[in-house]
């Protein structure tokens, strides 16, 4: 154990050392392998036994747009649960450093990243699965303070954020970064890291993971935003939101898994009678280094890589990035603040222009040397299982037009900011992007 920052060693061999004791196996199954999960007998839903963890049912979806009204219905992912996404901060040297865990999840596309130092549900923290104890859960959820009113550490995030709109039902999780003072055992799998050596190491494909990036993103810059320089003022961005909600028509209702139409379940997998998208499947996992070291669930597996892009174009000498209002249908609030361009490239490659994602062609269009970040990182391992995004940072002409469709805004990156320190404006993809943009420098 040790209470600082490592003297010895640097961080590739540490990691490989976490990558070796963490080895998990993770082979697919039929669903008839599950152990503990279940298809209800009246709506097909895909239960725990217990009630807790997930359940995996049907979301129906009318939505009217350009094309004119839509109908469809899907599979999702329902987690009502609130977890924990939370990073301890401490100052050593004068420098803040961030506690955060070689973590191997079972959806991982190379077995362990790097992730909050506390990672869970409720259902795990509360230890439904009988499992071992979350290592400092203590610092995230016993906020009502010990002795004279002090607390565990003073909080400098705590904000409710939505995860994927597209495969989640209305999911949320709390993302918080206490900082201490008290010396802290650090366990073999943790490790503390300066806000610089994060930022590099999201120059890595696959390594600090979506739940990291998420709480990273809400950090408070050092110097609060004076809003100069601004295209928008912070009440006009808020009524350019506000009004897009106002005219979001989508509603998403929940229904049997059994009344999903254009899906088809085999016996090991629910999947897109047109292929494509995403399929349901069963994994069975052998992970002797977790709380639980063995067990069968659920996953979500996309078909295709996904792209998210943000484009920017400078507008009186400061950064504006071009954002919409995107509409995702497992989203609390309808829709929250997205990419400039977030789609699955190989699923509209045969689609005509009129049709492809606005903005894409102009992505595809960019000389190489406008590309300011481009990196392949992987979403929620818990749940989905390799399923990774390209994201993509670029930087347009300054004579791109500013003038844009009424679902996306030019913000800049001091006003995203100051958007994350709310609930339900802002999209995990885009703050995926917003931690990359600060690791720009």
């Amino acid at each position: 154990m040790v209470n600082g920052p490592r003297a010895e060693g640097d961080f590739a061999t540490w990691f490989a050392e976490r990558a070796r004791v963490n080895d998990q196996r993770v082979e697919t199954i039929p669903f008839s392998a599950l152990s503990g999960w279940d298809f209800d007998e009246d709506t097909g839903d895909l239960r725990h036994r217990t009630g807790r963890f997930f359940s995996v049912r049907g979301l129906r979806i009318r939505g009217g747009g350009p094309e004119g009204p839509r109908e469809w219905s899907q599979p999702i992912i329902d987690q009502p649960e609130i977890g924990v996404l939370g990073i301890l901060a401490k100052t050593f040297g004068g420098v803040r450093h961030f506690l955060l865990q070689a973590k191997a999840e079972p959806g991982n596309v190379n077995g362990i990243q790097l992730s909050p130092t506390v990672q869970a549900t409720r259902s795990n923290y509360t230890r439904v699965h009988r499992g071992g104890s979350v290592r400092y859960l203590e610092y995230f959820t016993d906020r009502r303070g010990r002795g004279h009113g002090r607390g565990r550490g003073r909080v400098l995030v705590d904000v409710l954020q939505s995860e994927q709109g597209a495969w989640f039902l209305r999911k949320r999780n709390r993302n918080m970064i206490v900082e201490v003072d008290d010396d802290i055992p650090v366990q073999d799998d943790f490790r503390w890291f300066t806000l610089d050596e994060i930022r590099a190491l999201l120059h890595r494909d696959n390594l600090i993971n979506m739940d990291a990036r998420t709480v990273i993103s809400c950090l408070p810059p050092d110097r609060p935003a004076d809003g100069r320089g601004a295209l928008h003022s912070m009440t006009e961005l808020s009524s350019w939101f506000t009004e897009a909600k106002a005219r979001c028509e989508l509603t998403a209702d929940v229904v049997p898994l059994t009344g999903v139409t254009g899906w088809r379940r085999t016996p090991t997998e629910i999947a897109y009678d047109e292929g494509g998208r995403f399929r349901i499947i069963a994994v069975d996992v052998t992970a002797p280094h977790r709380e639980v070291p063995s067990w069968t669930q659920p996953m979500l597996a996309p078909c295709d890589r996904g792209l998210a892009a943000l484009l920017y174009r400078r507008i009186g000498g400061v950064p504006h990035f071009l954002v919409q209002a995107q509409v995702q249908e497992g989203c609390l609030d309808k829709l929250e603040i997205g990419p400039t361009v977030h789609c699955v490239p190989d699923e509209g490659a045969a689609l005509p222009p009129d049709e492809r994602p606005p903005y894409l062609d102009v992505l595809d269009s960019l000389s190489p040397d406008r590309i300011r970040y481009d990196r392949v990182q992987s979403e929620e391992g818990g749940r989905f299982f390799a399923a990774e995004n390209r994201y993509v940072i670029a930087e347009l002409d300054e004579d791109f037009p500013t003038d844009v469709p009424d679902r996306f805004c030019w913000v800049t990156l001091g006003q995203l900011k100051e958007l994350l320190r709310h609930s339900h404006y802002v999209n995990i993809e885009a703050r995926t992007l917003v931690a990359c943009a600060e690791a720009l420098g």
